[in-house]
C-alpha cells in the first residue's frame, strides 16, 4: 500500500482490546486490524500468513482472517489490537504485514491518549460524543501514519544499503575501468551526494579513496607477483598516467613504486 491510499479514505476506530495471551481473532466483513506489540513479542499467523515474529506492530487486512497470535510459552508478552474501518467502503486499503518504527514511545503515547478518550465518561452530550470521535480518528490515522511512513524508511534503507554492497563488490571487481561518481551512483540508481553519502556510511571512506586504495593493493600483489614493468601494473589496475599512479602509490604505501620494489628484493 502506499500513502496515495491513505489520502483517499479515512480510517474509523473501531474498537481497542489490550491482551496477554494467545487468541484467534475474527471480525466482521471490512474489519482491519493494527496490532501494537507493547512488550516482548508475539507471533502472528494465518491461513494464508505464514507465522512471522512481531516486535513492533503488524496490520491485518481483512482477507487475511481469521488471525492467530501466539504468546510465547517461556516468555511474557503484551499487545493491543485495534479494529478499524475505513471509509468510503469501496476505498482500497491494502495495508497488510509487519510494521516497523523508531518513534516507539510516540506512538505508546498516542496508544495511550485512545485509551483515555475510550474510558471518558460516558454520559457526554451529542457534541461531546462527537468531538471524541473525531478525536480517536485523529490519533489512529497519526499513528497508521508513523507506522506507515517510517517501514518505508526502513525499507528504502535496506534497499540503499543493499545498493551501497552492491556497488561496493562492482568496484572491487572492476577497479581497472574508468569508474566515476556519477557513473555510480546512477548505476546505483541515487543521486550523487545520496550515493556519497551511505558510501562513506558503509565503507568508511569516500568513493574516490576506496577506489584508490583498491588499485594500490591490486598494484602491490602485482609487484610481489608478477616482474611486469611498473607503467603496465599501473595501467593494468586503472591508472592511464604513471606519474599520477606514482604519486598516489607513495601517498598510500609511503614510498615509490621504484623504492617499494627494491624492498622486495631484499626480502
Amino acid at each position: 500500500m502506499d500513502f496515495q491510499q491513505l489520502v483517499a479514505m479515512i480510517p474509523v476506530f473501531g474498537q481497542l482490546e489490550l491482551s496477554s495471551l494467545s487468541q484467534t481473532i475474527s471480525a466482521s466483513a471490512g474489519t482491519h486490524l493494527l496490532i501494537m506489540v507493547l512488550r516482548g513479542h508475539i507471533s502472528v499467523s494465518s491461513e494464508e500468513q505464514a507465522p512471522v515474529v512481531v516486535t513492533q506492530g503488524f496490520a491485518c487486512h481483512p482477507s487475511r482472517l481469521p488471525l492467530h497470535i501466539q504468546v510465547p510459552k517461556t516468555k511474557a508478552a503484551e499487545y493491543a489490537v485495534i479494529s478499524y474501518r475505513v471509509f468510503p467502503e469501496e476505498s482500497v486499503w491494502t495495508l497488510h504485514g509487519p510494521l516497523r518504527t523508531h518513534s516507539e514511545i510516540k506512538v505508546k503515547y498516542m496508544l495511550d491518549e485512545l485509551i483515555r478518550t475510550i474510558h471518558e465518561i460516558k454520559t457526554q452530550t451529542d457534541e461531546e460524543v462527537s468531538i471524541q470521535q473525531m478525536r480517536k480518528r485523529l490519533i489512529l490515522e497519526r499513528m497508521l501514519f508513523i507506522y506507515i511512513y517510517e517501514t518505508h524508511m526502513g525499507e528504502d534503507k535496506k534497499a540503499s544499503a543493499a545498493s551501497i554492497e552492491e556497488s561496493v563488490s562492482y568496484i572491487n571487481e572492476h577497479y581497472m575501468l574508468k569508474l566515476t561518481l556519477p557513473m555510480l551512483a546512477q548505476r546505483a540508481g541515487m543521486s550523487e551526494g545520496h550515493y556519497t553519502v551511505l558510501f562513506k556510511q558503509h565503507t568508511g571512506s569516500t568513493m574516490t579513496h576506496y577506489l584508490r586504495q583498491i588499485r594500490i593493493e591490486k598494484a602491490k600483489e602485482m609487484f610481489m607477483q608478477t616482474r611486469l614493468p611498473a607503467k603496465e601494473i599501473a595501467q593494468k589496475v586503472g591508472f592511464a598516467d604513471y606519474f599520477h599512479f606514482s604519486r598516489i602509490f607513495k601517498q598510500e604505501v609511503g614510498c615509490s613504486p621504484t623504492e617499494f620494489l627494491k624492498s622486495l628484493t631484499k626480502i
